[in-house]
């Protein structure tokens, strides 16, 4: 018999607040990623083309720029991620993740 069973682990990081959301996408750079496992090669075009139609301006970085989340190659792509979203000026990034 146990006195507590709890169904979540303890917490191990303290929360942090959110960025605050942009006003807006219009104008801005959008950078995605994906992890190469669910559709990203169709569904990416798809969120690019509403979103263009619905802001103005709106620019993306293709997930090729980035290398892939997921994989052998994971650690490389995740260590350059800050680096390469400031060399491309991203102000957003959409994660596309598949199971």
């Amino acid at each position: 018999m146990y006195e507590v069973v709890w169904p979540r682990g303890k917490s191990t990081v303290a929360s942090t607040a959110l960025a605050r959301r942009l006003d807006t996408l219009s104008g801005k750079t959008i950078g995605e990623l994906w992890n190469l496992v669910f559709r990203g090669d169709k569904i990416f075009p798809i969120l690019e083309e509403e979103l263009s139609r619905r802001f103005p301006g709106v620019k993306f970085v293709r997930y090729e720029t980035f290398g892939p989340t997921h994989g052998p190659d994971e650690a490389k792509a995740i260590n350059e991620l800050p680096g390469k979203l400031k060399q491309y000026s991203c102000d957003a990034v959409i994660s596309g993740v598949g199971c």
